[in-house]
């Protein structure tokens, strides 16, 4: 962001998350992690937080195509084809999205949005930082704990996991006197996404339960539309139905898979098509992703509906260029 300058203070922006995502973050945590440098950046450029935020969202769906994200696993195992070369044939794609994100962020950014007012920036304070290993000691022992199901077969809910990481950063950063309003502040975070998540994975399982999937293909021959279309409508049907990247792309690999094949689509094109087309609509207000990024940049609801179009034009985008790379 330092060399790009505040000119370019988008373009910065975007390509940041877009790395951030493509190492295998998720993409609503690329968005969170970069958030607080890029309101910062956006108060000093001027900029508004929808162009930020346009700007993050877009880089991360960006990178998430070509990332190993759960979304890139799932597809490349429905598929059975390789994780590295499903993650390159979105390659280009993702460079398309990145620099429609660029365009549409820079533009939104000479149109009035919502300032970044001082609430919005991190306050730094005087309070005293514990050292780097009490800062990581929760997230280490965590890892590790989750890290004995692959390595000697032990299998520890995330459910525990993830609170006993908690109680260790409070212990080990001496708070301890601390632990139930921690505790609180935590729960208060998360649990509108905890609800969404419980509804989303319901909503997931009744698509993959129903006809859905048997309706699109009839629609799709009753047109007269070609076999490999199948593909980028059923990652963008999938996702938008389940507001999630990694649910439409899971759902919409396992079911439409076979049907792909059987009518010669080759697997790695039919799976970056699904792949690209999950990041279509997959932020619809009954996913936690809308909410996660907007509340990273203190947007209400009314204003981050009005980014959904935009976001939607950078998903298409990538679809569309995966879908030439098909043809050609």
């Amino acid at each position: 962001m330092e060399k790009l300058g505040e000119k370019r203070a988008t373009a910065a922006i975007a390509v940041a998350t877009m790395i951030i995502c493509a190492v295998g973050v998720f993409v609503d945590i690329s968005v969170i992690t970069v958030a607080p440098i890029a309101l910062a950046i956006g108060k000093k450029a001027g900029l508004s937080k929808q162009s930020i935020l346009i700007a993050m969202i877009g880089g991360g769906k960006a990178g998430n195509i070509i990332s190993p994200n759960p979304n890139t696993i799932a597809a490349s195992e429905a598929f059975q084809v390789d994780l590295t070369s499903l993650m390159l044939q979105n390659a280009i794609p993702a460079v398309f999205a990145l620099v429609v994100t660029i365009v549409i962020s820079s533009l939104l950014s000479k149109k009035a949005g919502t300032s970044i007012g001082p609430d919005d920036l991190e306050a730094r304070g005087d309070k005293s930082l514990p050292g780097l290993l009490p800062a990581i000691a929760g997230p280490v022992v965590v890892i590790l704990l989750l890290a004995l199901r692959p390595i000697a077969s032990i299998s520890i809910d995330p459910l525990i996991a993830l609170p006993l990481g908690g109680a260790v950063s409070v212990i080990a950063t001496g708070h301890i006197k601390e632990l139930i309003p921690t505790m609180e502040f935590g729960l208060s975070k998360v649990i509108g996404v905890s609800v969404l998540l419980v509804g989303t994975g319901t909503i997931a399982g009744i698509i993959k339960a129903s006809a859905l999937q048997t309706d699109v293909i009839n629609i799709m021959e009753a047109g007269n539309l070609p076999a490999f279309l199948l593909a980028p409508v059923a990652g963008i049907l999938m996702a938008a139905a389940s507001a999630s990247t990694t649910a439409g792309a899971t759902i919409a690999s396992q079911t439409f898979a076979p049907t792909l094949t059987g009518a010669g689509v080759p697997a790695l094109e039919a799976a970056a098509m699904i792949h690209a087309g999950a990041t279509v609509v997959d932020s619809l207000p009954h996913g936690s992703f809308f909410h996660a990024t907007g509340g990273a940049v203190n947007l209400s609801i009314k204003e981050r509906m009005q980014l959904i179009p935009f976001e939607a034009i950078i998903g298409l985008t990538s679809t569309v260029v995966s879908v030439i790379l098909y043809l050609i």
